[in-house]
Order: structure tokens, then C-alpha cells, then sequence
């Protein structure tokens, strides 16, 4: 993790003197809108290093000399309501010395979104460095508006989405990027401050560039009718359609993928119109789904489509497989949904929102640390960053951010971001100290803005929205005390780590408090349930009290039938009564929950989870198929069902203590970095069993031996600890008498 710290440098970091380019307008560009800019820039020599300092509103392409560098560069706005990223590239294989023609294509956004804070400037930041000296380019840059894009008729993106659908008429296409095209009649570009442009401070990009996985065949295609083509995907994926197709000019050609109505609401399409002859068309903003459908008119003669795959730049370094098949293929496409919701933020889903809403953060980077490589780390990293650089001057924060059109705070997954769960969490995977210490400040007066009343109990506060999941039998009471008591465990741990002595006191003081007055208040000798509420028994509420501490162990016994007995958690809040079950020793129970609630999940074709229990009218919130707050399984199967946990910052030491239920086989891999894997495999028979862990350099683990069996012995030799610490390197385990 420190490598890819130290690759981005400081997120924080600020290039102050650039200035923007933009055109020279009476009006405000319209959104939707695209902008071809062009310079050259003239070099003595090849430079040894480069740095391209390079910001736009809202995305943009960049060729050098005709070659495309950059694809899809820039990310949505912002760290803050106010800044702008800006991305750094270092390499340019396009360049040479000489005169070199830089020409970018800007899709100006132009509106707000749940993911996305629009400036009124649709324009560039150029600042090129060779060899640690600044370079110039060669005039002023010329622009103009790219006239073969346009924004289609129809159905527009719902307000959610800051993206609009892109129409393209190839009649009107020009080849701006090519070296040789005349620029001359193009207006100058105006230069205005960052301030003035609304940019303010640019922030460099804290994430990879997005992975391209290159043009590809689907992975079968049919025609339904004459006129309209299915193009199926391996996986839901984020994509780009292309086509190659003979026409006439002027035939019109619509591309959307079967998610245009995921989530009960129009996302993004695509509009091509043709000219005349052999021609193709590749769309440059991305959709998702399992098939792309081209609907096509008569005349119009398909050579070829493919698709081309981009996403975040991590990889699917960790796995988990076992004996039991719908477990294995819930952990995988656990895994497939948590890389689906992942680009410029963390997202609740890629299709109707594309928005970083936290409570889905939260599970998302607790999966992360199981499922990818240590650049999705960043990621969090990043939200972190931007969940309180958008704090108001109230204290309070809200999600989703970085936001234009949205402000509601929902009280319970704001305690959730900065709880045990969520920040403490990030760093107990990566042992980032300074991101803990940048943000504690800003956590500190969050934190304070709750209040407890005289006995102890927290005062809930409505905030814009009081959410406490999907579905119904919500006790409200108890779920705004017990996020609070799992926030302050998650705020004490981050004062220990800062050195704050008093405020981790008065953090434990409060938290030791409200559990004991919570207990005795509640709790009616079967379960926890409030005065006044009317609903049938939560298990939402009963699952965290198990996991804040508020249950009292004695009353695991008491309270293990509840589980078997109420349903009402969301696939959000199921992730926490799985863990509940795991935490008490009860990890059959948690296996047997599991399979039965996710069943119509595992048993589909489609390769993603469901915001709910079922898709469309049968869901929550509008029933969306991608959304990774549903993937709580895998982080439940690897941290408790294979038994790997972080005990120190970054896995320098962790713990391997399975517990197998009913499994008889269990393979997996761990992802630390450095692209350093922990791997264990477990392999049990009637009466005895078989170990491999693979420690990496760095690290130690602290192995348990299976509940079930009575003795061990590690690389051949006898061992009569049930519990030992191991170095790094390879160890053989034999087990042997069952209980």
C-alpha cells in the first residue's frame, strides 16, 4: 500500500498557477456539449521525463501527433464543493522532439449529479514540464465545438446522473487529432483564472487511469426481427459499444444495454447516424449491463460489433472457493459486483445513481481488502477524503458526495462512515496513519454534534433523510443508539491511534455508558425491542447490538433462535446479522442464513447482486441488479468462515482461525501489497484434516486450530498449543481426532 501511497503522492497536494482555457462565449456551454482544442508544442529533444499537468469539466481524450494517450481522463468534480482534480501523466509515448500537435476532445458534463458538482466552464488546464522545465506551447490554443456530437432526442438521463446521452452524426465529423488538419479558422481560446472558470485549487488525481481491456467480441450475438441486434456480455461490465457497419448516410442507429431502466429509471443511451459507405463507431461514454442491443433501421449493413471493457485499475487478486457451490459462486459474484461499482467513486450501483453513497462505501471497502489488489484502496482513500472535505459549516456531513443536486444527510450511514466499520476499517487494512490524521479534526466535530440525554441513550437527529435501511420493521430507536455506540468505538480507536488520550476516554466513557443503559432499557428477556414501537421484532437492531458490544455474551443462547426466526434486514443490513451469527459462534447458523436469504441471488443467470431480495417492483429503491451493499457474503466467508483477519494495520500480523460448518474444503487467497498473497487451504475428512498457509514476507500470522479436531502438527512436527505464531514462509498442517 505505501508504494501506491507514495505513487500518488498526496492527495492533497494543489498546483495553484495554472490557468484554464476555454472558449470565448457570450453564452455558457450547453451540457452534453463536446470540444475539440488544439496546439502544438515544439521540443529540442526527446525529454529523459515529462509531467503533463492536465484538468477538464468534465471528461476528455488526448492524442499527441494523432496517437491517442489519454482515454477518458478527468474525474468528476470534486474533493470539495469548490476544487477541481487535475490529472498527472508522466508518459507520453506520442512524443517527439520537434513540433509535436497536441488536440483534446472535452465532454463537458454541464450539469449536476448525485456524483458530480458542475463548474460553469467547459475548458482546459494545460501545464507541461520536460526535464523539471516548464514548456510552452507554441500559441494560443484554438477550439471549437465538435459538430458531429450532439445530445439526442427522447428520454433523458434521470436527474441523478450528470452524464447525458451522446448522439454522433458521422456526416459531420472532422479529424481534428490528425497532424495535417488545418485549425486555422478555429477561434482562440480565452485564458481565465481557476477562480474565474470556478475551478479553484486543482487537486491532483488521487486514482489509476482506468483499465482498458481492449475491443472484444461478445460473447454471442442474435437477431430479434430485422431491426434490432443482442449482443451479449460475459458479465455485467462497464463497456463502450462499437459497430461497424455499410450505410447510406443518415440511417440512425440506438445503443443502450438491458440496464437503461435498471433501478426503475432512464441512464444513459447511445445515438449514431450514419454517413454514407463503411464505417464505424465506437461510443465513448460507458454503460453496463449483460447485453447491448443496437436497434437498427433498414439499409443499414453490420459488418461487426464489439465491446471494449474499461473499469478501475485493480485486479481480482483475492478468490475463495470451497465444497458447497452456491457459497463459492455467491463469493464470486460478490466479487464481480464490488468491480462493477467502482470508477471515478465508490458507487451504490453503475446504472441509476453511479453515486458514493457511504453506507455502501462502508461494505464495499471492507470487501475490497478480501477481493483486489491494493489500488482499490485508493479508492476509499479517496471518499474518505471527499465524505468530509464536503462537511458543512454546521459540522454535519452528508453522502452521496462530491454531489451538486443532493444535500440530505442520513444520520445512521454517516455513523456507519466513520465507525469501526468504516474509517477504522480502512486503516486496519492499509495502516494509512496519515489519512486517520487528516480527516480526525473534521470527524471530532461530527461527532460532537450528537448529544446523549440524561440517562445516556443518544437523542436521534432526523437530518435531511432518516434512513435506517430498506424494507419495513425498522426500530428506529435502537438503530440510532447502537450506530452511535459503534461510531464512538470507531472514533476511540482513531484518538488511541492520534495519541488523544482524553478524547478516546470520553469516547469509551460514553460508549460503556449507553451500552449498559441500552441493555437495561430494552431488553424484554428474548430481544431488544423500544417503548412505542409497533412493528414486529428487528433483526437489524438485535444484529448490532451483538457486534457493538451491547449484548452481554451470557445472552448469545437467548437470543441465537431470533435469527432463524425474522427476516426484515435489507441485503445492506444482512451483511451485520451474518456477523452477529459469526461473532457469537454460531457460524452454521451464519452459512445456513446465508444461503437461504441469498438463493434467488446465487441461483440466477445474472452474474451481479440485487439491491434487494428481489429485482424491479419486487426490490428496494427502485431494484437495481448491481449494487455491491449486497456483497456482505464475501467479507463474511473469508474473515470468519476461512478465519483470515487483520489483528495489526496493513496484515503485518493476522489471524487464521477457520471454522468450517459444514464445509468440508476451503481454498483462498488474500491480497496485501506489494502483490503479496496470503493463501490457505483447509481439506477435512471424517476424522482427520489437512492445512496449508502460505505467510508473506512481512507478515505473521496467528493460527488456530480448528475447534473440531484435538491435535496438530506444523511442517512434521508435534504441537501441543492450540494456538501459534508463525513467521513467514510455507506450513503444513496435519490434524487429527475430531471431537
Amino acid at each position: 500500500m505505501r508504494k501506491w501511497l507514495c505513487m500518488v503522492a498526496c492527495c492533497l497536494s494543489v498546483y495553484v498557477q495554472a490557468q484554464v482555457w476555454t472558449l470565448k462565449e457570450k453564452e455558457p456551454a450547453a451540457p452534453g456539449t463536446w470540444w475539440c482544442f488544439r496546439n502544438t508544442v515544439t521540443l529540442e529533444e526527446l525529454p529523459r521525463s515529462l509531467e503533463l499537468r492536465l484538468a477538464a469539466d468534465t471528461k476528455y481524450w488526448l492524442w499527441v501527433n494523432g496517437e491517442l494517450q489519454v482515454s477518458e481522463g478527468g474525474l468528476k468534480r470534486g474533493l470539495n464543493p469548490s476544487d477541481t482534480y487535475c490529472d498527472v501523466i508522466t508518459s507520453l509515448p506520442a512524443l517527439r522532439a520537434g513540433e509535436n500537435t497536441v488536440a483534446l476532445l472535452v465532454w463537458y458534463f454541464g450539469k449536476d449529479g448525485f456524483s458530480h458538482r458542475n463548474s460553469p466552464t467547459a475548458g482546459i488546464s494545460f501545464s507541461l514540464s520536460c526535464d523539471g522545465k516548464e514548456v510552452e506551447p507554441d500559441a494560443k490554443w484554438r477550439v471549437k465545438k465538435h459538430p458531429a456530437y450532439y445530445v439526442p432526442q427522447g428520454e433523458q438521463p434521470n436527474y441523478r446522473l450528470a452524464e447525458s446521452n451522446i448522439g454522433f452524426d458521422a456526416v459531420k465529423d472532422i479529424p481534428f487529432i490528425s497532424p495535417d488538419y488545418d485549425d486555422k479558422k478555429w477561434k482562440k481560446a480565452t485564458e481565465i483564472s481557476l477562480e474565474k472558470a470556478g475551478w479553484n485549487q486543482l487537486v491532483d488525481r488521487p486514482i489509476p487511469f482506468w483499465k482498458d481491456y481492449g475491443l472484444k467480441p461478445y460473447a454471442k450475438t442474435e437477431m430479434q426481427g430485422d431491426t434490432l441486434l443482442r449482443a451479449y456480455l460475459p458479465y455485467n461490465a462497464q463497456i463502450t459499444p462499437y459497430i461497424r457497419l455499410k450505410a447510406p448516410a443518415g440511417k440512425c442507429i440506438r445503443i443502450r444495454t438491458d440496464n437503461y431502466r435498471g433501478g426503475s429509471a432512464t441512464n444513459v443511451f447511445a445515438e449514431y447516424r450514419t454517413c454514407e459507405g463503411e464505417q464505424t463507431f465506437e461510443c465513448k461514454g460507458w454503460m453496463n449491463g449483460h447485453y447491448v442491443q443496437y436497434e437498427l433501421p433498414e439499409g443499414v449493413e453490420v459488418l461487426d460489433v464489439k465491446y471494449r471493457e474499461t473499469g478501475y485499475d485493480t485486479s481480482f487478486a483475492g478468490s475463495f472457493s470451497c465444497d458447497d457451490p452456491m457459497l463459492t459462486r455467491l463469493w464470486d459474484k460478490s466479487q464481480r459486483t464490488l468491480y462493477i461499482t467502482m470508477r471515478d467513486t465508490y458507487m451504490d450501483c453503475p446504472d441509476r445513481e453511479r453515486a458514493q453513497w457511504w453506507g455502501d462505501v462502508v461494505n464495499e471497502l471492507g470487501e475490497a481488502f478480501y477481493a483486489l489488489d491494493e489500488k482499490a484502496h485508493l479508492l476509499t482513500r479517496k471518499g474518505i477524503h471527499e465524505l468530509m472535505g464536503w462537511q458543512r459549516a454546521d459540522s454535519t456531513i452528508f453522502a452521496p458526495v462530491p454531489a451538486g443536486n443532493y444535500k440530505d444527510e442520513l444520520p445512521m450511514q454517516m455513523l456507519a462512515s466513520v465507525s469501526h466499520y468504516g474509517f477504522w476499517t480502512y486503516y486496519m487494512g492499509t495502516g494509512d496513519r496519515q489519512t486517520i490524521a487528516d480527516v480526525l479534526p473534521r470527524v471530532k466535530k461530527y461527532i460532537h454534534v450528537w448529544k446523549t440525554d440524561a440517562q445516556g441513550l443518544v437523542i436521534p437527529r432526523s437530518g435531511g433523510w432518516t434512513w435506517g435501511d430498506w424494507g419495513e420493521n425498522k426500530d428506529m430507536t435502537l438503530l440510532f443508539n447502537l450506530w452511535y455506540v459503534i461510531a464512538l468505538k470507531g472514533y476511540e480507536e482513531m484518538n488511541q491511534l492520534a495519541g488523544e488520550a482524553e478524547e478516546a476516554a470520553w469516547a469509551r466513557t460514553t460508549a460503556d455508558k449507553l451500552r449498559e443503559v441500552f441493555h437495561r432499557t430494552f431488553w424484554n428477556g428474548k430481544y431488544y425491542i423500544s417503548p412505542g414501537y409497533q412493528g414486529k421484532p428487528d433483526d437489524r437492531a438485535q444484529a448490532l447490538a451483538v457486534v457493538s458490544g451491547v449484548l452481554p455474551k451470557e445472552l448469545y443462547p437467548v437470543i441465537r433462535p431470533f435469527f432463524s426466526t425474522w427476516y426484515h434486514a435489507s441485503p445492506y443490513m444482512e451483511k451485520y446479522v451474518l456477523e452477529a451469527l459469526c461473532t457469537m459462534g454460531y457460524y452454521q447458523d451464519a452459512l445456513n442464513r446465508m444461503k437461504l436469504r441469498y438463493r434467488a441471488m446465487i441461483e440466477s443467470p445474472l452474474t451481479t447482486l440485487w439491491e434487494g431480495w428481489g429485482i424491479g417492483s419486487e426490490g428496494f429503491g427502485g431494484g437495481t441488479y448491481n449494487h455491491a451493499w449486497s456483497g456482505g457474503p464475501l467479507t463474511i466467508l473469508s474473515q470468519y468462515i476461512a478465519g483470515i483477519e487483520t489483528l495489526e494495520p496493513a496484515f503485518r500480523t493476522f489471524r487464521v482461525a477457520p471454522h468450517p460448518a459444514h464445509l468440508n474444503f476451503i481454498r483462498t487467497q488474500v491480497p496485501l501489497s506489494g502483490g503479496r498473497r496470503i493463501v490457505f487451504e483447509m481439506d477435512k475428512s471424517a476424522h482427520s484434516g489437512t492445512m496449508y498457509l502460505r505467510v508473506p514476507e512481512g507478515t505473521s500470522a496467528q493460527v488456530v486450530l480448528p475447534a473440531e479436531f484435538q491435535r496438530w502438527s506444523v511442517n512434521g512436527e508435534p504441537k501441543n498449543e492450540r494456538q501459534l505464531t508463525l513467521s513467514a514462509g510455507e506450513w503444513h498442517f496435519e490434524m487429527s481426532e475430531k471431537k
